[in-house]
């Protein structure tokens, strides 16, 4: 950018500030976020003139020129705004993590609940425990032969069907009968036969194929424990023993049948599992299907714009006036001190610019925390908390107020 654009030139009577600024063209500023603002064109030039005021002008001069003052007006509302947008990704990344970040969010009311970021985390715990998640779980057998005892699913199914690829499995099908199905089984040592509770009931004599016999609910649940009972204390347990995918039958096969299986592939889980943790800024594939839309995965990506000056209220411009005033010492500062001294007739002069950018440095770091905790004030948990107490202050208010008494 030229000098010429800003219409002045630079010379020996236009390094001090001339009492006015031009005014605010494309271009003045060094980023030109503001140069459209209609707000800031106003109010860039009367800063300009407060600041230098207040710096001493006209008694002193003051050796900054206005694109000088717009620089650092500009500045302190970057900073404003970034301050601001800081605090609200950290107050709300909870709930836009997730999100696609082609929605500018900036000064917009955040509504909603981490759930379903949450959900997506936690599907990870459905597919161990088989509820969902991310992985199918597959089913697989295997012929389980009289006499032998153990087993290598591994060898017998990981590296045949799923073609070596590590397997997990999650659950053996191999347990006894269920009692209710035994009960009418003459051979479960405590079940009776039809004929035998056709006798026990006093139908003995009749068909059973032409008669209906109608017990009691709790005649099945007493036939049933007994069954379990009788298998718990004169019976082997139906178990397994599941190590490193070798697995041991209890009790030893005594014929030959098909035992089933669940489980999953190890890499398969991996993969989902990654694409959940991934999910973010690039793109990510998960269940099978690839997003192309790019997701808020941390703080570095949460869609926060430049907060335009003309959407900040008035508390807001003021603190950006202080800020301002704060880095225009800091720059005035910084140029008185390159001459710290100045020849006079008879005597030297001392400039004040070490002191000015101490005093606009401290400013700076006041003004930022003061700001940074009236928006820690406005956070969710705070006012959250402000809501509880204000609650039980009104229930103890409430309590203090003496029922109403009927005196007939």
């Amino acid at each position: 950018m030229s000098h010429d654009s800003i219409n002045y030139t630079v010379d020996q009577d236009r390094s001090r500030w001339p009492g006015s600024g031009s005014a605010i063209v494309p271009g003045i500023t060094p980023f030109g976020y503001f140069d459209y603002d209609p707000a800031f064109r106003v109010e860039a030039p009367h800063a300009a003139d407060w600041a230098a005021r207040n710096l001493g002008f006209p008694q002193v001069d003051i050796e900054l020129l206005d694109y000088n003052f717009y620089a650092c007006f500009e500045e302190a509302v970057l900073e404003y705004g970034a301050q601001v947008n800081q605090f609200n990704i950290r107050n709300n990344i909870a709930l836009l993590q997730g999100q696609p970040t082609t929605i500018d969010i900036t000064q917009r009311n955040i509504q909603g609940s981490p759930l379903p970021f949450q959900i997506r985390l936690a599907s990870a715990y459905g597919t161990e425990l088989g509820t969902g998640g991310t992985v199918d779980w597959k089913r697989g057998s295997f012929s389980a032969s009289y006499g032998v005892q153990s087993y290598d699913l591994q060898a017998l199914w990981g590296n045949t069907v799923e073609s070596g690829s590590r397997i997990e499995i999650k659950r053996i099908f191999h347990n006894a009968p269920p009692a209710s199905a035994r009960i009418y089984d003459p051979f479960s040592m405590t079940g009776m036969s039809y004929s035998n509770v056709l006798n026990e009931m006093g139908f003995a004599g009749y068909s059973p194929a032409t008669q209906f016999l109608m017990t009691p609910i709790f005649e099945d649940l007493e036939r049933m424990q007994a069954i379990e009972f009788n298998d718990l204390v004169r019976k082997s347990a139906w178990s397994f023993e599941l190590v490193n995918n070798k697995l041991r039958l209890f009790p030893i096969p005594t014929y030959n049948t098909i035992v089933y299986f669940d489980y999953i592939v190890a890499q398969d889980r991996d993969a989902a599992a990654a694409g959940i943790y991934a999910s973010g800024s690039s793109y990510y594939q998960m269940s099978g299907s690839v997003s192309n839309i790019p997701e808020i995965g941390d703080y570095s990506n949460v869609p926060y714009d430049v907060i335009k000056y003309q959407n900040i209220n008035s508390v807001g411009r003021q603190w950006i006036r202080k800020y301002f005033m704060a880095q225009c010492k800091i720059v005035l500062g910084s140029i008185r001190q390159k001459y710290q001294t100045i020849p006079i007739p008879g005597s030297e002069l001392t400039l004040d610019g070490g002191e000015l950018r101490s005093e606009g440095a401290t400013e700076k770091t006041d003004l930022i925390t003061q700001l940074r905790e009236n928006l820690e004030a406005t956070s969710r948990k705070t006012q959250m908390e402000q809501q509880a107490a204000q609650a039980q202050q009104l229930q103890e208010s409430l309590n203090k107020i003496p029922l109403m008494l009927y005196v007939g």
